[in-house]
């Protein structure tokens, strides 16, 4: 009973708004308590004060979502991949939310249980678990076996968390609009908003993961390296998605296991490569939840697909633009990717003019990991390169830049995909693995 009481802010509407609200109040206290200190410091201080603020409110950000799940944990979670939305201080809080959340109580799961499938899981399944197999941000899965002695995963939603979502993503835009904290006009944070929404609420509907699942599944059934997790339909309802258990090493495991030596980790990179360029150039759909967990790997050169809750939906147009701008990349074409950036809504027509002077670093950062000379994921710096020269650019040029809607989800799954690379240790050259994939564009129907 006592962690029941001590789960009510999490799982009922009035709770979630009572915690969002009170740290609204904190943040907007500190940072009205640094506008006032701004008035007495130098530069120097100012900025040192601002940094220490910028951690101090992604700390408070952080700590909050991971106790309320739900859609605010979710988009707590997409945010940190992002550092070009946020201050790089909160973005780096926000990181602690891609580590395991702790689960609810198997009273609660029960509860939905009855609620969605009419019943008690005993009675349901010839076993239940009622230790969490995983937790997440808006649900937890338990093993279980079906009554034919199928092994089966069982994912079950935590309650409030649909009827939460726009209460709890109105008052996460209203703090993390204190002090600016965005660094996006209000028209671009609109659109980027009403992306993850429609995101969150596909999400939220068990039954269009389990179609995802299938149709993924039929998209993927001549590559058997692929393997994606079979839906129970009699077992699964909105809130309650039941699959056959698909075992798999995790990335912990692989990273340190010498049962991957080098060409096992390679294979493994370019099927999970081009698995993913199939699915954005051919399919125009694609997993774009790169969470470690949502993967694994087996020693037959495997890899394992878990959760479709999160899938975008690409239109032929943005394809199309994708493709052009991976050429223009590679061909030094510099006024060509300018123009499809502004197309892409990726850079503001508005600003200052850039030049092959200004891609040109960038590029030189960004394509040796598509390169044709074998490139060291395990040791690369990339992250830290880009970082590094972020802070060497004049801020009128980056101000021209701001995430783009139609790429948000997009750059999610190549930025998160680049450190299951690295924690794989995979060593290989990408370049014809990048062309496979252009010329799959090149030929696929993309009919809208």
């Amino acid at each position: 009973m006592a962690k029941d009481k001590k789960t009510y802010g999490a799982t009922t509407q009035a709770g979630r708004l009572f915690r969002l609200t009170s740290m609204t109040t904190s943040i907007a206290t500190r940072v009205a308590g640094h506008q006032v200190k701004k008035l007495f410091q130098d530069e120097a201080a100012q900025q040192r004060d601002r940094e220490k603020l910028m951690r101090d409110v992604g700390r408070q950000v952080a700590e909050t979502l991971g106790q309320m799940k739900g859609a605010v944990m979710k988009v707590g979670q997409i945010a940190s991949q992002m550092q070009d939305l946020l201050p790089i201080e909160i973005a780096e809080a926000l990181t602690v939310l891609q580590k395991a959340s702790a689960p609810m109580p198997i009273s609660i799961i029960k509860r939905q249980l009855r609620k969605e499938l009419g019943d008690d899981p005993e009675n349901l399944f010839a076993e239940f678990d009622n230790k969490p197999f995983a937790a997440a941000s808006i649900g937890q899965v338990h093993r279980a076996t079906l009554k034919d002695g199928s092994d089966v995963i069982v994912k079950v939603q935590y309650p409030a968390v649909k009827a939460s979502i726009d209460s709890d993503m109105r008052q996460l835009r209203r703090i993390l609009r204190l002090g600016a904290l965005f660094k996006v006009n209000e028209a671009t944070l609109d659109a980027i908003f009403s992306e993850i929404r429609e995101q969150l609420e596909e999400e939220l509907d068990y039954r269009q993961e389990a179609e995802n699942l299938k149709r993924f599944r039929e998209f993927h059934r001549d590559e058997p390296w692929i393997i994606i997790p079979e839906v129970i339909d009699e077992m699964s309802s909105e809130q309650v998605l039941t699959l056959r258990y698909e075992a798999g090493d995790d990335l912990d495991t692989v990273e340190h296991s010498e049962q991957y030596d080098q060409a096992l980790r390679n294979l493994l990179g370019a099927r999970l490569f081009d698995a993913l360029g199939r699915q954005i150039f051919v399919l125009r759909e694609v997993h774009c939840d790169p969470h470690p967990g949502n993967f694994a790997f087996r020693t037959d050169g495997s890899v394992v697909m878990y959760d479709f809750g999160a899938v975008k939906r690409i239109p032929a147009e943005d394809t199309r633009a994708m493709r052009a701008l991976t050429e223009a990349a590679i061909a030094g074409d510099y006024d060509a990717l300018d123009k499809i950036l502004v197309d892409l809504d990726v850079r503001k027509s508005d600003g200052p003019i850039v030049d092959e002077n200004f891609y040109l670093p960038w590029v030189n950062m960004l394509l040796p990991p598509f390169g044709d000379q074998p490139y060291d994921f395990s040791n690369s710096r990339l992250h830290l390169d880009l970082v590094k020269h972020t802070r060497t650019v004049p801020w009128k040029y980056l101000e021209s830049f701001q995430p783009s809607p139609r790429t948000l989800l997009i750059n999610r799954v190549i930025g998160g995909h680049y450190w299951t690379m690295r924690r794989l240790k995979v060593m290989a050259a990408f370049r014809d693995n990048v062309e496979k994939a252009i010329q799959n564009a090149a030929n696929a129907h993309t009919p809208e």
